[in-house]
C-alpha cells in the first residue's frame, strides 16, 4: 500500500508544483493520474521515489516512510518501486534479456552485473516475465531493433524483475499508436491485479484512463480537484480539471482521432475485400 500525506513541492522561485496532496493506493489498485500540462503529475510520481525531493509531507510504502529515509536506506527502498518510463529508458545496444535482467542491479554484486553473470533464478524469472509480456521470441534481439510497443513491454518486464511492491508509470502510451496503447494499458492493469500491485499511472489520454484504471485522481495547479471511480468522471469534473477551453479542445481532438481511425479501418476493409476478390 502507498500512502501520501500532505505532499508539497515548492521551488526556490516560490512556485508550487504540489500543494498538500494526500491519498492512499491499496494493494492491487491502479490509479490514473490526469491533468493539464504543468499540473504536477510527473512531479508527484518523482516525489514518491524521491527523484524529486518534496518540500513537505510524507510518503509511506507499507509501514516504511520514504521521505524520512537516509541515502543507503533509500537505495534499499527504491528496489521495492518499479518505474516504467515514457521513453522506455532501455540500453539500446543490449539485448532484450540483458535489459530485463538490469532490473536486478540493486540486488546483485557489481561484478555479476559487470560480467552479466546473473543468478540462474533471476534468469529463469526474466524468461517467465518475457513470456508474460509476449516477447519470448525476441529474447536475443537488441533493444534498438524493437518497435515502440515491444520496447515498452521490455520496460514492464524489467520493472517486474525487481519484485516491486509498487509501480510508478510515467506516460506509458504517449509515443504509441491507439491500438498498441490499449494493449499496453491492458497488460499493465492485468499484471497489477494478478500480483496485487498498487500502481500510479501518469496518463494524458482521458478516454484510455477511463477504459482501464480503477480510480482517477485529477490534478490542477498541483492540487487534487477530483478523486473517484472512472464512471463518475463526467464533463463537469473534467472541466474542473482542465478548464472549459482545454477540455472542449480535447473533446474535439478525440472526435477527430476517432473519425480518422474509422476512415482508416474502412479503407483497410475495402483493400482486404479487393484482395479477396482478386
Amino acid at each position: 500500500m502507498l500512502r501520501l500525506e500532505g505532499l508539497t513541492k515548492r521551488y526556490k522561485t516560490g512556485d508550487r508544483a504540489l500543494t498538500d496532496v494526500s491519498f492512499t493506493v491499496p494493494a492491487g489498485q491502479v490509479v490514473g493520474l490526469i491533468g493539464p500540462s504543468g499540473a504536477g503529475k510527473s512531479t508527484l510520481i518523482r516525489c514518491v521515489n524521491r527523484l524529486v525531493e518534496p518540500s513537505a509531507g510524507k510518503v509511506f510504502l507499507g509501514e516504511k516512510e520514504l521521505t524520512g529515509a537516509g541515502r543507503s536506506e533509500l537505495r534499499r527502498l527504491r528496489r521495492r518501486i518499479g518505474m516504467i518510463f515514457q521513453e522506455y529508458a532501455l540500453v539500446e545496444r543490449l539485448t532484450v534479456m540483458e535489459n530485463v535482467l538490469s532490473g536486478r542491479l540493486g540486488y546483485v554484486p557489481f561484478w555479476r552485473s559487470f560480467l552479466r553473470r546473473y543468478p540462474q533464478a533471476d534468469v529463469d524469472k526474466a524468461f517467465a516475465l518475457l513470456d508474460r509480456v509476449g516477447l519470448t521470441d525476441h529474447v536475443d534481439k537488441r533493444a534498438d531493433a524493437l518497435s515502440g510497443g515491444q520496447r515498452q513491454r521490455v520496460g514492464i518486464a524489467r520493472a517486474l524483475e525487481q519484485d516491486p511492491e509498487l509501480l510508478l508509470v510515467d506516460e506509458p502510451t504517449a509515443s504509441l499508436d491507439p491500438k498498441t496503447s490499449r494493449q499496453i494499458m491492458r497488460l499493465i492493469t492485468e499484471i497489477c491485479r494478478e500480483r496485487g500491485l498498487p500502481a500510479i499511472i501518469n496518463i494524458h489520454d482521458v478516454l484510455l484512463a477511463k477504459m482501464f484504471v480503477d480510480r482517477i485522481v485529477g490534478l490542477r495547479a498541483g492540487e487534487i480537484v477530483f478523486d473517484g471511480p472512472p464512471e463518475t468522471l463526467d464533463d463537469e469534473a473534467l472541466t474542473r480539471i482542465y478548464g472549459s477551453e482545454d477540455w472542449n479542445a480535447m473533446q474535439k481532438e478525440h472526435a477527430d482521432a476517432a473519425e480518422d481511425a474509422a476512415a482508416v479501418a474502412a479503407y483497410q476493409a475495402r483493400e482486404r475485400a479487393k484482395a479477396g476478390a482478386a
